[in-house]
């Protein structure tokens, strides 16, 4: 499996990168690493200059506001990081501005939430937003709009994000500036004799056992989310790379072959497909009978007469879980039914769904053009 060649910055079409607030910002000093970002901006004006594409996933904004806000020492609620989002986005986008500005490069600031990425109208305004600017010679930089974001509707982290727009704008590679250069076999901060891994063919449940909790301080990711992000991505058929952000010029280095870990995509999966596979925020559950389960894994759709329960409130159209009766993640899909109805047409044969409603709906629950296998143990 390992023998298969590693993906080459040098040769990106179109490329995500991802950077954390703990690069971006010194938290002891409070104060942005101005010449750190000049390094990446330079890097980005060579990508740039080399014929390829670049979107910037950049955290940063609460982390730049707390020390002006006196929000420090301690966790902040809700509305405080709203509050600081707010002052810290505009700092952001100037610090990004100036930056890309000096080397030639025009920003543009997007502020996104899940929403725009798993509302499938949204997803597709945002898709034009980006494709648009890239077309003008535009450096996208984009953050979480965590000034309007709840707890329960944020990413909460920036890799996720960054899969998600990867899989958006159909990059073929992902970025994720890191403290460490890649995946490893265990921490190794913790176990010095850890292996490091410097290519992953396929996310199988070893290399996702590897994810461990995020780091304490302003980051909110760590490796478990950047393993999330690397689902993402590689099921959207999107390469993806965790590298060395503290080092000068991380991008330069990583185009010249320094140390980090590629992730393999998956091939020959549709845009729509990717959409499905990639949401964050699956509206319910189907739970089915293990003939539904073995059909599903032949290629077919998801009829009413095997599923068992329906878990959840949805309407027609959102986004679900498929589950085996022994809890095993089969599929994710887009309904044809909303849970009430669904309700009524399960267990019974496709045939009898207008007696049962009153209305012809589709003989499916599930079509199979709307529905993707997903590997055992993810969800």
């Amino acid at each position: 499996m390992a023998s298969s060649p590693a993906p080459s910055l040098a040769q990106a079409r179109r490329v995500v990168v991802k950077i954390g607030s703990a690069l971006l910002v010194d938290a002891e000093a409070a104060a942005l690493r101005s010449g750190w970002l000049d390094q990446v901006a330079h890097d980005i004006a060579d990508l740039r200059a080399a014929g390829t594409e670049v979107i910037v996933v950049s955290s940063g904004a609460i982390a730049l506001a707390r020390h002006r806000l006196g929000l420090v020492r301690r966790s902040l609620r809700l509305e405080e990081k709203q509050a600081a989002a707010a002052v810290g986005q505009i700092a952001l986008a100037q610090a990004w501005s100036a930056a890309l500005s000096a080397r030639g490069l025009t920003a543009a600031q997007l502020l996104l939430t899940p929403g725009d990425t798993e509302d499938r109208r949204r997803y597709l305004n945002a898709r034009a937003t980006l494709s648009t600017l890239l077309g003008l010679g535009c450096i996208p930089v984009i953050n979480e709009n965590d000034t309007v974001a709840t707890a329960e509707i944020r990413y909460g982290d920036n890799d996720r994000l960054a899969a998600r727009v990867a899989e958006m704008i159909g990059a073929d590679q992902l970025v994720l500036l890191s403290d460490i250069d890649g995946l490893y076999s265990a921490d190794p901060r913790r176990e010095p004799d850890a292996r490091h891994i410097p290519l992953v063919p396929a996310l199988t449940a070893e290399i996702e056992a590897m994810g461990g909790a995020p780091p304490a301080g302003y980051s909110s990711g760590g490796m478990r989310t950047k393993l999330l992000a690397a689902r993402i991505a590689t099921e959207a058929g999107c390469a993806m790379a965790i590298g060395l952000g503290t080092t000068a010029h991380p991008l330069r280095a990583l185009r010249d072959g320094a140390r980090c870990t590629w992730f393999l995509p998956v091939p020959g999966r549709s845009a729509r497909k990717s959409w499905i596979a990639g949401g964050l925020q699956p509206a319910g559950a189907l739970i089915v009978d293990d003939g539904a389960a073995r059909a599903l894994a032949g290629g077919s759709s998801l009829l009413p007469a095997g599923v068992r329960r329906v878990d959840g409130v949805f309407e027609r159209g959102d986004l679900l879980l498929v589950v085996s009766e022994q809890g095993l993640p089969l599929a994710r899909g887009l309904s044809a039914y909303g849970s009430a109805d669904a309700a009524r047409i399960i267990g019974r044969r496709s045939d009898a769904i207008e007696a049962l409603l009153g209305w012809r709906g589709r003989d499916e629950m599930i079509h199979r053009d709307d529905l993707v296998l997903v590997a055992a143990g993810t969800s």
